[in-house]
């Protein structure tokens, strides 16, 4: 019988050959290398498993059988393969064995691995690599993760579920943020906080999706999994080639071949374009990173896009300049757009104030989503969640959350809980966007819904405690309670100090 594989073992066998590195680079580095070994071994079995269908198809005909596997999902050269890997595992140059293993197989697959300007996905990491240690430490820790991974059988026929291995992938790059730190928040949106962002910009079928700052594309799958059905499109870029190497394996192995993941500085020089025009996309979501210094104020001004006519951001501050980005994406009169932004967006003033006003002006603002602090990598500071829709219509009125008090806590980040906090936010969303949320207070002491006037009146400043009121009276003080507790307190000080003066006599101390 054939042993079934399930994802907690993917995840166990995985997590454990991170020992290979642990304590020899670092999390943010080696987490590279382990999702870079889990992806050649997945593709390796796949095609392993297809080449024995077809070769029993065809009765032992290895022509056709090669011919048949031109056209699978990926050609892997032998020398490119995992068998082939681990049968060297000895070698004294296995660490170039590897690396000539992965630069073949970009070769081999240049239409799926490569960016537009021909680099590879491996192309910012090496096995044979200094980093690893001396030569014979080195060979010893690859002939280590060779044998670990070895262990795994991932041909599809032997697992669980279809998507257990882009599950087991997210599950690595979220314990990797983990361990990772600061470096974290560079690749990785909590999973929480996806999937809200996910539900509150919820696409219908036939849509396109699109992520500015994709990072692992873990929220940019997350959006895509809210669709209805299989008729959508992702997109994403992503800045740092590390981390859209790692969005692009993370595309393949959740089964989206046909995502378009490009790596460039969204700001400075966007990828997704039709003509000399910004694509136009029916959803729009991101967690830009937090308050970005010289994001490229210098190109904003003469900007070919004209995404900054509401005004060119502040050097130091680039939030602005995403959210400008990523609205001028959305289609006129339909897209929406989810974004993650610190608190400082809500209500800085000079160029932002400016932006911030023309942008509420415009009414697109649809809600404001105050979340609570320590959800996120790398900083404790509390974020917000701010959505737009181009097709808001004539509703002027701006919903405004505070969920900063909802989730549960942990020792290293604070999480939101799926029915008590994230289904609460969606619920009070929709019913918002039906119209069945009442204006003034929609729920006591949680959300708000503002008019445009009110809005005016606070000189278009968003920051949530001006609109929910989260005062707390406090309790009542009983006095005579009180009175009696100190009076008891009184009593035992009184006891002990007595107690102290007689150890002071028989240490044969006078007290003062």
């Amino acid at each position: 019988m054939t042993e079934i594989i399930k994802e907690q073992d993917i995840n166990k066998t995985v997590w454990n050959a991170c020992d290979t590195f642990r304590g020899v680079i670092d999390p943010s580095q080696y987490k590279d290398y382990i999702l870079t070994m889990l992806f050649l071994k997945y593709v390796s079995d796949v095609n392993k498993e297809k080449r024995k269908e077809y070769l029993a198809k065809y009765d032992g005909n290895v022509e056709r059988a090669d011919r048949a596997m031109s056209m699978e999902r990926f050609v892997i050269p032998v020398n490119s393969t995992f068998d082939y890997l681990y049968e060297n595992r000895t070698e004294a140059n296995i660490g170039e064995l590897i690396d000539i293993a992965l630069t073949d197989l970009e070769e081999a697959n240049r239409e799926k691995l490569t960016s537009e300007d021909g680099s590879g996905i491996f192309r910012n990491i090496s096995f044979n690599s200094s980093n690893l240690g001396e030569t014979k430490d080195k060979n010893i820790r690859l002939k280590n993760l060779l044998v670990d991974f070895s262990n795994l059988d991932l041909t599809p026929s032997h697992l669980e579920k279809d998507d257990i291995i882009g599950n087991a992938y997210e599950f690595l790059i979220a314990n990797f943020a983990s361990d990772a730190g600061k470096k974290a928040g560079e690749f990785f949106t909590p999973a929480e906080v996806s999937t809200l962002l996910a539900k509150l910009t919820k696409s219908k079928s036939g849509a396109r999706i699109y992520d500015p700052t994709c990072g692992s594309a873990s929220l940019l799958i997350k959006a895509g999994r809210e669709v209805e059905n299989d008729n959508f499109s992702l997109y994403g870029q992503e800045a740092n080639g590390s981390t859209w190497a790692l969005a692009v394996m993370n595309m393949f192995l959740h089964s989206f071949d046909n995502a378009s993941v490009r790596w460039g500085d969204t700001i400075r020089n966007p990828k997704h374009k039709e003509g000399d025009e910004l694509m136009k996309f029916d959803t729009v979501v991101a967690n830009p990173p937090f308050s970005l210094d010289k994001w490229g104020v210098d190109e904003a001004a003469d900007d070919s896009y004209n995404r900054f006519w509401r005004g060119v951001p502040p050097k130091s501050k680039g939030d602005w300049a995403f959210i400008s980005h990523m609205i001028e994406s959305a289609y006129e009169g339909k897209g929406k757009v989810g974004v993650v932004v610190p608190h400082g967006v809500l209500f800085r003033g000079s160029s932002e104030g400016k932006i911030r006003q023309k942008t509420i002006e415009e009414n697109i603002l649809e809600a404001v989503i105050g979340l609570p602090s320590n959800l996120f990598f790398g900083t404790g500071i509390p974020a917000a969640i701010l959505i737009f829709n181009k097709g808001k219509g004539k509703n002027t009125d701006v919903l405004f959350i505070d969920a900063s008090k909802g989730f549960e806590p942990g020792k290293n980040q604070n999480k939101l809980r799926e029915e008590e906090d994230i289904a609460k936010i969606v619920r009070t969303f929709e019913s918002f966007q039906n119209g069945k949320t009442p204006k003034g207070v929609a729920e006591d002491k949680f959300a708000y819904v503002a008019s445009f006037d009110e809005i005016k009146e606070n000189e278009f400043n968003l920051n949530i405690p001006r609109y929910v009121d989260t005062f707390e009276e406090e309790a009542e003080i009983d006095i005579t309670a009180v009175q009696k507790e100190i009076d008891g307190l009184e009593l035992e000080l009184k006891d002990v100090q007595a107690e102290m003066k007689e150890y002071l006599k028989q240490l044969d101390i006078n007290p003062k």
